[in-house]
């Protein structure tokens, strides 16, 4: 049945994974950097085209589907006459279906919704798939890297946790070294003076284990403070980095859903599994059709019917007439539009939240980007035209 729901047992939640994006990842020392706040910017700017490219196909998307709504309130706000003529024609048009239907699907492998919906999108479909297997392999990957990318995080945190840890330890050590080092020489010292003994060796030997063992104490906690900021810098760039992979992983996740809900699969296997007993069915089509008169007659009929009352696509409901003569396919049809129309306006309200959240951060460092601000300030003023197209 052409834009039936297919059901699901649990509902994919993908705006959780636009919340969990971190801040702006420019460090101090980042905002000193012109180069750096540039290529940051840059950045945001990219991210921003891309999620726009989103934007028009879905808004495209989302007017095909409001147009086929219409055309149903058309449908349900005609005379009871002229709607009676509409549903005489399809009725027709259905039976002959049906009959050619009987022969050609003896051992059928799809229903005749599906052959329906598949027989409308037969042009997009080979592409459908291919687009689709595509994107589930890159959305495995986008996930594979997603927990990758935390779990370098977490080892860049507990790593420098560790760092800071021993920094503190060597810092209490230095101290014990030296308060040592100061009772012995007061030891040295009354021995010296009081008792008149002869320890300029332990004197030399005393001064040269103190300094080896402050210079050594000193290297050391300064190797660490270099790897402190090499772990914060890292952990800022895993940041970075995962920041952009939820943005695509949402955007193709979404894209992987609404192909799906579109094709009424779960997976491109099983569309590609569809789409064989399709071209299979076709072929025995081809093997045994012979030509129908009367149903191209009620078809073209049909056609012409509705296209006196000004359809957006007259054509459709040649292959989807059943709707025309029975109501509770009429309401499945509206449904399901409904819920293809609900979920592109969904991924529209959030792509427009992810543009303005990039924008946001866009222009708060117009000030720093120096020659580039004029291009910028031009882009983004494009960017707001195009997404609020």
């Amino acid at each position: 049945m052409l834009f039936r729901k297919k059901k699901k047992e649990t509902e994919k939640s993908y705006e959780k994974k636009f919340s969990e994006l971190d801040a702006t990842v420019l460090s101090g020392k980042d905002f000193k950097n012109a180069r750096k706040i540039e290529q940051y910017v840059v950045e945001r700017l990219e991210q921003m085209l891309e999620i726009t490219q989103e934007l028009d196909e879905e808004k495209s998307e989302y007017r095909v589907v409001t147009s086929y709504l219409s055309d149903i309130q058309k449908l349900e706000n005609m005379p009871e006459d002229e709607r009676k003529t509409i549903t005489e024609v399809a009725t027709n048009v259905v039976q002959l279906n049906a009959a050619r239907m009987e022969f050609l699907n003896s051992a059928k492998k799809l229903s005749d919704a599906q052959f329906s919906f598949l027989e409308q999108e037969e042009r997009e479909v080979p592409a459908a798939i291919q687009r689709l297997s595509s994107n589930e392999l890159y959305q495995d990957t986008l996930k594979r890297d997603m927990k990758y990318l935390e779990r370098e995080k977490s080892e860049w945190v507990l790593r420098k946790e560790y760092l800071t840890h021993q920094r503190t330890m060597l810092t209490y050590l230095l101290y014990v070294l030296i308060g040592i080092a100061a009772t012995i020489a007061v030891a040295l010292g009354i021995l010296q003076l009081v008792f008149e003994q002869d320890v300029f060796y332990a004197w030399m030997v005393l001064l040269f284990l103190t300094a080896v063992s402050i210079c050594g104490i000193f290297l050391k906690t300064q190797s660490d403070q270099s790897e402190i900021s090499a772990a914060e810098r890292n952990h800022n760039r895993a940041i970075a980095l995962e920041n952009k992979v939820k943005i695509k992983y949402v955007n193709i996740a979404n894209a992987v859903d609404y192909t799906c809900e579109k094709f009424h699969v779960g997976n491109s296997t099983e569309l590609k599994k569809q789409w064989e007993y399709y071209l299979e069915a076709v072929r025995e089509r081809e093997k045994y059709a012979r030509t129908n008169e009367d149903l191209e007659y009620f078809n073209a009929r049909l056609v012409r019917l509705l296209s006196g009352y000004h359809f957006y696509d007259t054509q459709i409901w040649v292959s989807q007439a059943v709707a025309l003569v029975n109501p509770r396919e009429m309401v499945e049809v509206k449904h399901s539009l409904l819920t293809r129309r609900q979920k592109l306006r969904t991924q529209i309200e959030y792509n427009l939240r992810a543009v303005k959240q990039q924008k946001k951060e866009a222009e708060q460092l117009l000030d720093k980007v120096g020659d580039m601000r004029p291009q910028v300030e031009k882009l983004l003023i494009a960017i707001d035209r195009m997404s609020e197209a």
